[in-house]
């Protein structure tokens, strides 16, 4: 399964080299007003693309964070009651059973 993984990466990264190399050519850029940048087209779409994905990984790596937290405090909380459950100090009084058709 790593060998997969490793040769998908390896084609992905081949055909982003192969395309920025076929694509090298200046794009002019508006920036504001009569101001322009010429800047490479690889280079433009790497910016692009990243400026949409980080947004995105970051939440999801904060949503997993948070999500890891939560399931933390869980397991802590459940823990305690386990031990308090099983302490010989609570002594709980059982409930009073009613039978059915009993009146009160």
């Amino acid at each position: 399964m790593q060998f997969l993984k490793t040769l998908f990466w390896a084609l992905l990264v081949g055909v982003m080299v192969a395309f920025a190399l076929n694509n090298m050519t200046m794009v002019p850029l508006k920036l504001w007003g009569t101001l322009y940048a010429d800047v490479n087209l690889p280079l433009l779409l790497i910016v692009t693309f990243l400026a949409g994905f980080l947004p995105t990984f970051i939440a999801l790596h904060l949503t997993r964070w948070r999500l890891r937290q939560r399931i933390a405090a869980t397991d802590r909380t459940l823990a305690d009651l386990h031990r308090a459950e099983g302490s010989p100090t609570l002594a709980a009084d059982p409930a009073p059973v009613i039978q059915p058709g009993a009146t009160l």
